[in-house]
């Protein structure tokens, strides 16, 4: 069984290595992964660079995002910041969401390009709209600290973070859960909070010490309920 899985991934390699050569550039990107990921050849990131790289350049952006995340970790080039921003906004600007939010955390941690939030708040915002997760999170932290040319608002802050953590981000349901927790931008809501911080799989001993029985009872219904809620979501 595994010497025929192994054959097939061979094959699909040679069959996508030739479309390469050929200059198809959906080819020229995945051949790069299958370098990058060792799939029916040795991992070599140096080929995935050199292969991806063509794709890149054809304009291609899961290419262009492709090689920006090899600059931002140093594999099979040196690391690079600068070109890593390069090349993520070659891919954000035909819109896609994954480098819209990578260059909006270099805009927000000054790497490779200067730091700037507002930069960095208009990439959060338009891979967060297209609906991903991390983005919405990021856009409710900067929400939450009036960051970037955002008024400081906990309820738009909420409503972010809400997004993300429908879609599993453990750290956005966190924050949601401390928001019900505090009254911040959501109405307070021990109950509410409880749910969303057992979600995240967050030690809850000190909450659950000032909450009756029936209250965590409430509460871990309402997890189980939340817990339906992602997995919905995901499966979308």
């Amino acid at each position: 069984m595994a010497k025929k899985q192994e054959s097939e991934e061979v094959r699909r390699f040679k069959a996508t290595k030739i479309k390469a050569e050929q200059g198809d550039a959906e080819a020229q990107n995945r051949l790069g992964w299958m370098y990058r990921e060792g799939q029916g050849v040795p991992q070599d990131y140096v080929e995935a660079v050199k292969w991806i790289r063509k794709a890149a350049e054809q304009g291609n952006a899961e290419a262009q995002y492709s090689l920006g995340l090899m600059y931002a970790v140093g594999r099979g080039v040196p690391e690079n910041y600068k070109e890593a921003a390069k090349w993520f906004r070659k891919a954000a600007e035909q819109g896609l969401a994954e480098a819209q939010r990578f260059l909006g955390e270099m805009y927000y941690r000054g790497r490779g390009l200067p730091q700037d939030y507002e930069e960095a708040a208009k990439w959060f915002r338009k891979a967060a709209v297209q609906g991903l997760a991390r983005a919405q999170y990021n856009l409710g932290v900067m929400y939450a600290a009036g960051q970037g040319g955002l008024p400081q608002n906990y309820a738009e802050a909420a409503e972010w973070f809400r997004k993300a953590a429908e879609q599993g981000d453990a750290t956005a349901q966190h924050n949601l859960g401390q928001m019900y927790y505090f009254g911040d931008g959501v109405p307070e809501d021990e109950v509410e909070a409880y749910a969303w911080l057992l979600l995240a799989k967050e030690d809850v001993s000190d909450l659950e010490e000032i909450l009756t029985a029936e209250q965590m009872e409430k509460g871990q219904a309402r997890e189980a309920e939340l817990r339906r809620l992602v997995k919905q979501k995901i499966a979308k």
